[in-house]
């Protein structure tokens, strides 16, 4: 499970450490690739068994679907393998171009995924998403929360 947040920089290269908690349950579940890709204003992280149910969830969508083929080509075209080595992955430039990643990112743990933000760009969504949840936490009986 990916849990908390975490400010880090990347380096000229594009690579991230990756948080110690974070590495703890990859190494639990015997992972060292992730899989990074584009969702929103944010990138994604995955563990690779993780995107492959995703993947083949994808693969089983109606293949003239327009809202299937703008998630195939939107999220699941973005994504890239990225080998976690010394505790690192780059973070492929196509993705920090689109993502508008430069140097401060702040990673966001999601459970089973993690987001990784342009520092600046998650201070304006965390604030909006406190609002959303003190205004309609309520409704999340409905999923048994």
């Amino acid at each position: 499970m990916f849990r908390g947040r975490s400010s880090h920089t990347l380096d000229d290269k594009g690579r991230l450490i990756i948080p110690s908690r974070f590495m703890e349950s990859l190494k639990k579940r015997g992972e060292d690739t992730l899989v990074i890709t584009n969702h929103e204003d944010c990138l994604v992280g995955f563990t690779k068994k993780d995107w492959e149910d995703i993947e083949e969830k994808a693969a089983r969508l109606p293949l003239f679907d327009p809202v299937a083929q703008a998630y195939l080509r939107y999220f699941i075209s973005g994504a890239e393998y990225c080998q976690v080595k010394n505790g690192k992955i780059t973070i492929p430039h196509e993705l920090r171009k689109i993502a508008n990643i430069d140097k401060d990112v702040t990673l966001v743990g999601m459970t089973t995924r993690f987001e990784i933000w342009d520092t600046k760009r998650w201070q304006e969504v965390y604030l909006k998403s406190a609002d959303v949840f003190k205004s309609q936490s309520n409704n999340l009986t409905q999923y048994g929360i």
